[in-house]
């Protein structure tokens, strides 16, 4: 029973101190609490294959599932210290102090870390240390009492020496099992207290509502989709709530608009700085655009479509004028997440832009408000840079960004694909006339067909949806009388230059995945 209540001695503390940290951030930095500044640590030091397994396995929950592991791994440490605190107590406050410094070293070592955002680790650790000494107290109270009353065998104090009924006072005071079950039901509560606290103040940062300019050069109003026709397709447009977000933060940057300003410099003639309102300022254009992330499986989700509203970078650039030669365009996030992309791309007349608006409002605080890079035809590792703070103009030999890093590719033009929508894998449908549907794309090439193939039988041209422009998705169809039996359905797509999409399957490391998609249904 000592050991057990050692041991929870231990995992409270570290619950007090996780606790109190994300309290503090949540009023500093809650990207400084201790959980995330370790979990943002673990996300940059893991390898890419183990990235790339975690993203296809959990999808959008993998960084619940990180923060989550960073939580158990911590509380088993945590145990560990109280179990130490039975006979060595200095060797487990030091094991809780270590604990927490390295929260406290992985906040400050952070790309945009402040001096303060070490202030959450102190908070951690001053309420871990303190929790830890006063419930090893209790628990040892509550062994005397135990031995005093004889219902636990004499266990060994500090340093060796002996337990015994003579130590018994604390049961006379009240302070015995009592007190230590009060003591732990008394940290929990004030730990969900101030967790609760921090992630409440974390939460009511809103971003400022701003208004937007209109397009001086807008986008056509966009087409009825097919969604409308074949249920179960992808809508033409993908709501803003439902784009998918894939990044390595942990928390979402809440951006004071007021203060953002987006400096550019580098190798350029004329560095200078802007605001907000200069930015909005400038010509601004709306574009219908397609993204996808290098994460994304064959036939995966993580592609979205929007209508972008924001300035050509090529005017941010032109202003600033290029000195030497440069060959990429370096953009800094608000956190110092860095990208890479290509200079050559950015010049070659298709639309990349800072974006300020997505489907006909400002940006959200998880699309990267106040401002954004968007970049048609490239990944979004390599062109699509949210809450942007910083352009450097400069060289891949003098500058590596994040991924670039990481050994993925410097140019990933988003490769020719197509996903069945409907019917779902692996589901059972009725026999008869119904609709294999889905989306097909080829950013700044354009779709120029797509096909199906059921079973073994040829490849057939299916019926496009609604042209947008090349750097946007198609919608595609094909009538299908159903018949009994298990079917096996396959996709295929072709750019508008005859190019069709790559049959050899490849994973997403380094450049984006291929394949042809199939999925089986059984139709009833």
């Amino acid at each position: 029973m000592m050991r057990l209540r050692l041991a929870l001695s231990g995992i409270l503390a570290a619950v007090a101190g996780i606790a109190a940290g994300h309290l503090v951030a949540g009023f500093l930095a809650p990207a400084s609490s201790p959980v995330l500044a370790i979990g943002s640590t673990v996300i940059d030091l893991t390898p890419t294959p183990v990235k790339e397994w975690a993203i296809a396995t959990f999808g959008t929950n993998d960084k619940l599932i990180l923060q989550g592991s960073v939580l158990v791994v911590t509380l088993v440490l945590a145990a560990v210290a109280g179990l130490l605190a039975r006979r060595r107590m200095p060797l487990a406050v030091g094991f809780i102090v270590l604990l927490t410094g390295l929260a406290g070293a992985a906040a400050l070592l952070r790309p945009a870390a402040r001096p303060l955002d070490v202030l959450p680790a102190l908070a951690a650790m001053a309420a871990g240390v303190t929790t830890l000494v006063w419930l090893v107290r209790l628990a040892r109270r509550a062994s005397d009492e135990a031995v005093a009353k004889g219902d636990e065998a004499t266990v060994d104090g500090p340093r060796g020496s002996k337990m015994t009924p003579a130590a018994d006072s604390a049961a006379q005071r009240g302070t015995g099992r009592r007190g230590f079950i009060g003591g732990a039901l008394g940290v929990t509560a004030l730990s969900v207290l101030a967790a609760v606290g921090g992630q409440l103040r974390a939460g009511a940062q809103t971003i400022k509502k701003v208004v937007l300019p209109a397009a001086a050069d807008k986008a056509k109003p966009l087409p009825t989709g097919l969604e409308t026709q074949v249920s179960g397709i992808s809508p033409l447009r993908t709501p803003t709530e439902k784009f998918y977000r894939v990044d390595t933060n942990l928390t979402v940057p809440k951006v004071d608009v007021d203060s953002w300003t987006l400096e550019v410099g580098g190798m350029v003639d004329k560095p200078f700085t802007l605001t907000f309102a200069e930015l909005a300022a400038m010509p601004l254009i709306e574009r219908d655009i397609t993204m996808t992330c290098v994460s994304n499986e064959v036939g995966g989700g993580y592609i979205g479509a929007a209508r972008w509203l924001g300035v050509r970078l090529t005017d941010v650039l032109d202003r600033a004028g290029i000195k030497g030669s440069p060959d990429q365009v370096l953009s800094t996030a608000v956190d110092g997440f860095t990208i890479s992309t290509p200079l050559g791309v950015v010049r070659d007349g298709r639309d990349a832009m800072i974006a300020i608006g997505m489907n006909g409002a400002q940006l959200t605080d998880t699309h990267g408000f106040p401002a954004r890079l968007i970049t048609p035809g490239l990944y979004g590792f390599v062109g699509a840079t949210k809450w942007l703070t910083k352009l450097t103009l400069t060289t891949y030999a003098a500058d590596q960004a994040y991924w670039t890093k990481r050994q993925w590719a410097t140019d990933a033009p988003i490769k020719t694909s197509a996903r069945i929508d409907t019917p779902a894998p692996l589901s059972t449908i009725q026999a008869g006339m119904t609709a294999i549907g889905g989306v097909a794309w080829a950013q700044h090439r354009g779709v120029g067909k797509v096909e199906v193939k059921i079973d073994d039988g040829p490849w057939q041209a299916t019926k496009l949806g609604p042209d947008v422009g090349v750097d946007y998705w198609r919608q595609w169809y094909l009538p299908w009388d159903a018949k009994t039996g298990l079917h096996r359905i396959s996709v295929r797509a072709t750019d508008l230059k005859g190019q069709a999409q790559i049959t050899a399957r490849a994973t997403p490391f380094p450049s984006g995945s291929s394949g042809i998609q199939e999925v089986v249904v059984t139709v009833a």
